[in-house]
């Protein structure tokens, strides 16, 4: 048995019917790599069977000690059963990107059977009519327990489901797992006794760990090497309220190059900057088109991996935060870039004053029960209703895929999205995701905050290409040398005269979270419906909404 740390424990806390806390994504595959040009169900199930040893995750179950005195165990699930993890559906005609989000958002509105061992996978099928992709292409809708991966464990376990071939056999050697006997109670409960003794042992050990951080973070606040604003508290929106069980999910599908283009327009700016500030400038509109704009900054919790590299294929979360403010105050997209890179640096600077390992060590030392107690009496109490919560308006996390194609039984991952939990306070989160030539920009929301996600996606796409436009503009000619008349003076040099680059052509704004068939394009995706003439619109035609 191994017992869950005290951050992977409070997802474990958090969960209740309105707020599964489970991550996931949208990965959709292209069939005309695998033998024979198709897929089968049982062919996906005889793949993942067949590489299950690669994965620590995927055949464990927790165990909860009674009365929650104690953290969560992990133990090998003595029934597990691949084919309940791994689902089929299809989709009914035509099988386009809104009747995929629609399912996607249902499947992930569902909490998992904490009994088994926390993931499913649902192979989705008839996808007919998306732009860009094959016909015969499929999907699957992935989700894991938070409490069992982090997004870069995540990764691990893409790992132990894809391959870097087509035809690539299984690993060798034989599969040495083996099942465990579930822990009776009374077992639970002497270890929890004895937990219980040692704990204040390990808040000391985590005080004297902290210690220095906390001294070397007053330092600094002094030195003026960061500083501690009112902007780091956000104002309170229509996203930090109590959540319901439903959701929506939606995305937008932009070029790598593009994202590392904008970067250049503001000096120093890092490819998480430009992510940033395209989701203030997203949010901006979208809040602004509902009169609800607040005149102070949003800001966003963005996860820092803290992951050793000889914990690459650990469980759990090795993660600590960041406040990002989103600059959503500036209307000016190239000023807000170079604004949230100045805070985002400030943030940065303070987290690792602190010591980014130290804040998530401090949370192994948070007593069970009343962790356990505290996220129930949140809920029950609707205390996210009250102003009582986080101080961020959203979350982004930033995950980095493979940058070459990978492949799931034979078949070509064509596109990845990825999708979040949220909680009470948080009904709208972010994950932005890179995948070879493609950067996906992709949110999960509640759907009574947010009715209309196919609006909130054309806010993502005018925001990165009103972006993607004024770093153009922004970017200055290399000056010319205007040749005289005259012949120079005999012995002297002159410099040859520099030509001025032609103006670029403009590249059409890309159909939304699509990817075409052409490198470094973007998916088509189905009509969206007509938004208010008080929008103004000017985006392409992109995905529609999906609603649970």
């Amino acid at each position: 048995m191994q017992q869950l740390q005290g951050m992977d424990a409070s997802f474990v806390a958090l969960e209740t019917r309105n707020s599964p806390m489970h991550i996931g994504s949208i990965l959709i595959y292209n069939p005309e790599t695998a033998p024979g040009g198709f897929v089968r169900f049982k062919d996906i199930l005889g793949f993942i069977e067949s590489r299950l040893q690669l994965s620590t995750t995927m055949r464990q179950r927790l165990v909860r000690v009674p009365f929650d005195l104690d953290y969560p165990y992990w133990i090998e699930d003595p029934d597990f059963d691949l084919e309940y993890h791994v689902r089929h559906v299809a989709l009914p005609q035509p099988g386009d990107w809104r009747q995929l989000c629609i399912q996607a958002a249902r499947v992930f509105a569902r909490p998992l059977d904490l009994t088994r061992p926390p993931w499913e996978i649902t192979v989705v099928e008839g996808l007919s009519n998306i732009e860009g992709i094959p016909k015969g292409s499929y999907a699957y809708i992935t989700k894991v327990h938070h409490a069992a991966i982090d997004g870069m464990s995540g990764i691990d376990l893409m790992e132990a489901t894809h391959t870097l071939r087509p035809d690539e056999p299984p690993p060798p050697g034989p599969d040495n797992w083996k099942p465990e006997k579930l822990p009776n109670p009374a077992e639970l409960l002497g270890r929890s006794y004895m937990n219980a003794i040692t704990n204040p042992l390990k808040q000391l050990e985590v005080a004297a760990k902290a210690a220095p951080g906390l001294a070397k973070a007053l330092k600094g606040l002094a030195a003026k090497e960061f500083d501690v604003s009112t902007e780091m508290i956000a104002p309170k929106t229509r996203f930090n309220r109590k959540i319901s069980p439903h959701r929506v999910v939606e995305g937008v599908s932009v070029a790598l190059d593009d994202i590392k283009a904008i970067r250049t327009a503001a000096e120093g700016a890092k490819v998480n900057d430009v992510f940033l500030a395209i989701i203030g400038g997203a949010m901006r509109r979208y809040l602004e088109d509902k009169g609800e704009l607040p005149k102070k900054t949003l800001t966003a919790m963005a996860p820092i991996s803290v992951r050793a590299k000889d914990e690459k294929n650990s469980m759990g979360n090795q993660v600590a935060a960041m406040i990002a403010p989103l600059g959503t105050h500036i209307a000016d997209p190239v000023e807000r870039l170079e604004w949230v890179h100045d805070r985002t640096k400030n943030s940065k600077a303070m987290t690792d004053a602190l010591g980014a390992r130290n804040m998530t060590e401090m949370s192994k030392a948070s007593p069970a029960l009343f962790m356990a107690l505290g996220a129930q009496l949140y809920s029950r109490l609707s205390l996210a209703n009250r102003g009582v919560g986080p101080i961020f308006s959203t979350v982004v996390t930033n995950v980095p895929g493979p940058p070459i194609p990978i492949y799931s039984a034979g078949a070509k991952m064509e596109s990845m999205m990825g999708l979040l939990c949220l909680t009470d306070g948080l009904g709208l989160g972010h994950v932005v995701q890179s995948y070879t030539d493609e950067a996906t920009i992709a949110f999960t929301a509640d759907r009574e905050m947010m009715p209309d996600p196919e609006f909130y996606r054309e806010c993502i796409q005018q925001s990165f290409e009103e972006l993607k436009k004024a770093a153009k503009t922004a970017e200055k000619p290399a000056p010319t040398n205007k040749k005289k008349p005259s012949s120079p003076k005999k012995g002297a040099t002159k410099p040859a005269a520099k030509k001025r680059a032609a103006p670029k052509k403009k590249t059409p704004a890309k159909p939304a979270a699509a990817k075409a068939t052409s490198k470094g394009g973007t998916k088509g995706v189905a009509s969206r419906s007509k938004t208010s003439s008080k929008r103004k619109t000017a985006a392409p035609k992109g995905k529609g909404t999906s609603k649970t």
